[in-house]
């Protein structure tokens, strides 16, 4: 169930690109939403429970700090695109190894610390799906702008959308993924700490109030209260 609702978020995403063709300020939007989502779930539910899970408190604060590490060296490769961003130069006859490469390590160990249904996975496994809904929606848009063939198009997207899924299938066969979840836990709150707070750094343009935006990030904030 869990592997089905990630896919679903990317095929939600891409759907959204090709039947509704949405502007950059329904993107900016929808990122604002997922980021303060994201950051909500994290710090409401993840990071308290992790601290539940272990003794060592200080090798969880270390390992989530070097998730931070992590995530800014994939968006090295990846120019962003965890966050709404991507400043690459596009060559429709070449494939993005780049880009794929490092959203598919990022989206895979997403999926590394889900493997039961205990409430904290189910708020991990929501702020996953609702974070890659708009993911999905700027790697749709970019693809198709730069004129990939449909081709390369369905191979990158449908392969991203596995790789949460393959997260998930390691670590329910692998024990010592179980044997340190808390620990993989923390790097992703790492990751998602990065993530989220990047996201919300950047929705405001220029430092100037937007009503929008911040109504999108207060219902995102609202939602994780309410509903986890």
């Amino acid at each position: 169930m869990s592997s089905i609702l990630l896919i679903t978020s990317v095929l939600l995403g891409s759907l959204i690109v090709l039947l509704l063709k949405p502007n950059n300020k329904f993107i900016s939007l929808l990122l604002a939403f997922s980021g303060s989502y994201l950051l909500s779930v994290t710090i409401l539910h993840l990071v308290p429970e992790v601290y539940t899970h272990t003794q060592n408190n200080k090798l969880i604060g270390i390992l989530i700090l070097i998730g931070i590490l992590i995530q800014s060296v994939l968006e090295s490769f990846s120019k962003g695109a965890e966050h709404g961003h991507i400043h690459i130069h596009s060559d429709k006859n070449k494939f993005p190894w780049l880009l794929f490469i490092s959203l598919s390590i990022h989206a895979f160990t997403e999926g590394l610390p889900i493997h039961d249904h205990s409430d904290h996975q189910q708020n991990l496994l929501w702020a996953i799906f609702i974070h890659k809904i708009p993911i999905a929606v700027i790697l749709t848009t970019f693809l198709v702008k730069a004129s990939y063939s449909k081709k390369t198009i369905i191979l990158f997207l449908g392969c991203f959308a596995l790789m949460s899924p393959l997260g998930i299938f390691i670590s329910e066969r692998v024990a010592i993924i179980h044997q340190y979840h808390a620990e993989i836990t923390a790097l992703t709150i790492g990751i998602f700490l990065h993530i989220s707070t990047i996201i919300l750094f950047e929705s405001s343009e220029n430092h100037k109030f937007n009503l929008q935006k911040f109504t999108a990030i207060l219902l995102g904030i609202l939602l994780t209260i309410f509903t986890l």
